[in-house]
């Protein structure tokens, strides 16, 4: 499992240092993890980075990214509409991660975590904001979070995939 648990890190804090979008590298490391190819999924993360939109007034993206992943794997489809059991799976599994998150960063909004880990929040439509933002280690902290999300997501995945396991294995008999 550590292995698996180390490429959601190392891959999404990569893709991070190396071009952004916390959720859409988030949800990159986590899916590469678990050998998951699915373009449309990554590409419908894109809008929520920084907070949605890059505003920092929404949830973390890495979160958003992480949740994404859980969703996908254990939500409900269209199909299953009716079901709340898929809805209430998921959402259990999600509120996991968010915990997760809060007891890790104290918050889940984006504003508030770049306050706590660089001093201030920066706006990053502003190039001078971007590039104050850079100068003081952001990239670097908000993909090490990254990596910390994808990880943490990845474990509950894992997690309940095993619980899985065991409840066919006990099925079976």
């Amino acid at each position: 499992m550590d292995d698996i648990l180390n490429k959601a890190f190392s891959k999404a804090k990569q893709h991070e240092m190396e071009s952004g979008d916390c959720a859409q590298c988030s949800l990159s490391g986590i899916f590469e993890a678990l050998n998951i190819e699915n373009e449309d999924v990554i590409k419908a993360a894109t809008g929520l980075a920084d907070g949605v939109g890059l505003t920092g007034d929404g949830h973390c993206g890495a979160l958003s990214g992480g949740t994404m992943a859980i969703s996908y794997l254990f939500g409900r489809s269209k199909a299953d509409f009716g079901d709340m059991n898929k809805v209430l799976r998921a959402c259990i599994l999600s509120k996991q991660l968010h915990d997760q998150f809060i007891e890790k960063y104290g918050t889940c909004r984006c504003a508030d975590i770049q306050k706590k880990l660089v001093g201030r929040f920066y706006n990053l439509y502003d190039p001078a904001e971007m590039e104050a933002a850079l100068k003081v280690g952001m990239a670097d902290k908000c993909s090490t979070l990254v990596g910390e999300v994808a990880r943490m997501a990845t474990k509950i995945v894992l997690e309940e995939r095993e619980k899985e396991t065991l409840e066919s294995r006990k099925s079976d008999k």
